[in-house]
């Protein structure tokens, strides 16, 4: 006896499902949510730096593309490497290092205003030895407030 399955369901009071051509955009429309709450919270957090009181000057800004090395050294001296304290000693095998895999890359130098003129230049001089020869100091404009 041949019973047709079709028919077999048909007789037990059911229809046969046709396939489902639908997408459920539900969970893709949830994490894309939870993706844009997780992005909105941390992008403050990677614009963040190292607070240095710059010294104002009427220049220019210097154009290009490509993301510039930052050295910083703050009122108490200390210096920075993008970001990340370093002892003077080994900032230039450190750029050095840097050079290597970022060759002909720019140096920014963010000194503080209150900082020794004699410690700006023992920092600017370490990073030529280390063979970085494009080199800026890092100003804001000037209070343009008053008269």
């Amino acid at each position: 006896m041949n019973i047709d399955p079709v028919q077999h369901k048909a007789r037990l009071g059911r229809a046969p499902r046709a396939p489902m051509s639908e997408i459920n955009v539900t969970p893709l429309v949830d994490v894309m949510l939870v993706l844009l709450v997780v992005f909105m919270i941390t992008a403050p957090l990677l614009t963040t730096g190292v607070s240095v009181n710059l010294p104002e000057a009427d220049a220019e800004p210097i154009p290009g593309n490509d993301e510039p090395i930052i050295v910083t050294v703050q009122a108490d001296g200390r210096v920075l490497l993008l970001d990340t304290p370093v002892e003077i000693k080994t900032l230039a095998a450190k750029l050095a290092a840097i050079q290597g895999a970022r060759s002909g890359q720019r140096v920014f130098v963010r000194g503080d205003r209150d900082v020794d003129y004699g410690r700006i230049m023992e920092v600017i001089g370490l990073i030529s030895a280390s063979g970085q020869h494009r080199v800026a100091l890092v100003t804001v404009p000037p209070n343009t407030d008053g008269p």
